[in-house]
């Protein structure tokens, strides 16, 4: 299966809106993302998101952008900052069988999970930024998979240009 993890774009702060929608800048960043994941020829059979506004509407860009229905994103706490990694991947091998799904969620929990996918022993420090995108490659029998790669939302812009 291969495993997409997206953090949320850019976010309006607390102070401007509780509720901490995307920015405009965090828009722009995504809708550029997107417009790259569609170049790449990334399809998705899931798309995760957690209840955050943030999150949701990173994830509908993301959807209509790759062709995913809006209307099917699966939203769950699974993949909100805090869950534990082994909680959100026992969510995700509940879709085994699947080839693609995208999670847009929020850190430290996406690089807790790309810790624990990537490593069995010492967990590592892997940080996502806000718009960027990772591929890691997991076979659904084994307990560790294989980072493919990671784009920076300045090389997903760049991608997105062409």
């Amino acid at each position: 299966m291969l495993i997409h993890l997206m953090q949320h774009g850019v976010c309006l702060s607390k102070e401007l809106d509780p509720h901490q929608p995307l920015s405009p800048v965090g828009r722009e960043q995504i809708e550029k993302s997107a417009r790259a994941a569609q170049i790449l020829g990334l399809r998705f059979e899931l798309v995760v998101a957690s209840p955050k506004v943030r999150s949701l509407e990173t994830a509908k860009i993301m959807a209509e952008q790759t062709g995913y229905p809006s209307s099917r994103i699966q939203v769950t706490d699974v993949v909100k900052a805090m869950t534990p990694a082994k909680k959100t991947l026992d969510y995700i091998r509940d879709y085994n069988g699947l080839e693609s799904i995208l999670i847009v969620g929020h850190l430290p929990s996406l690089g807790a999970l790309a810790s624990h996918i990537l490593t069995t022993i010492t967990p590592v420090d892997i940080a996502i930024e806000n718009g960027g995108l990772m591929q890691l490659q997991m076979n659904m029998k084994e307990t560790y998979g294989t980072l493919n790669w990671y784009l920076t939302p300045t090389q997903l812009a760049v991608i997105g240009l062409n």
